[in-house]
C-alpha cells in the first residue's frame, strides 16, 4: 500500500501557497504550510516532511539559509528540497543550487506539470496513487 509523502510548503505569498496546497492535496499529498522563514525551520525540525518546497524571499529567514540550515544537519540533510522562486536574476539558479536545494521551479509554476516536477524527487512508494 502507498503512502503519498507528507510535503511542507514554506511560502510567504498567500496566492502562490493556495495555488500549489490546492495542487498537491488534488493529487492526494498531504502538505502542511509555513508563511515564514522561522516558522518553516521549525517546521522541518520538529515533524521532517519527506519532501519541502521552499519559496528564496521569505520573512524572517530566507531560503537560502533554511537550505544551508538543513543541509548542515545529518537527521535532515536527505529531505528533498525544492525551491520555487519569482527571482529571475541572473544566475539565480546556480546560487540556489549552491546552497543546498535539489531543484529550482521558476514561478509563476505551472499548473499542469508542477505536481509531475516534484513527485520526480519522490520515490515510487512515496508517490501518490492516482489514475494517469
Amino acid at each position: 500500500m502507498r503512502t503519498p509523502a507528507h510535503i511542507l510548503l514554506i511560502e510567504d505569498d498567500v496566492a502562490s501557497r493556495e495555488l500549489i496546497l490546492y495542487l498537491l492535496g488534488a493529487f492526494g499529498y498531504p502538505t502542511t504550510a509555513a508563511a515564514d522563514g522561522v516558522a518553516g525551520l521549525a517546521a522541518i525540525r520538529h515533524d521532517p516532511p519527506d519532501l519541502v518546497i521552499c519559496d528564496i524571499q521569505l520573512p524572517l529567514l530566507d531560503g537560502r539559509e533554511i537550505a544551508r540550515r538543513v543541509k548542515a544537519e545529518a537527521a535532515l540533510r536527505t529531505i528533498p528540497l525544492i525551491a520555487v522562486t519569482a527571482s529571475a536574476m541572473v544566475g539565480e539558479r546556480q546560487s540556489v543550487l549552491a546552497a543546498g536545494f535539489d531543484a529550482y521551479i521558476a514561478k509563476p509554476i505551472t499548473p499542469e506539470t508542477f505536481v509531475a516536477e516534484i513527485e520526480a524527487f519522490l520515490p515510487a512508494a512515496q508517490r501518490a496513487a492516482r489514475a494517469r
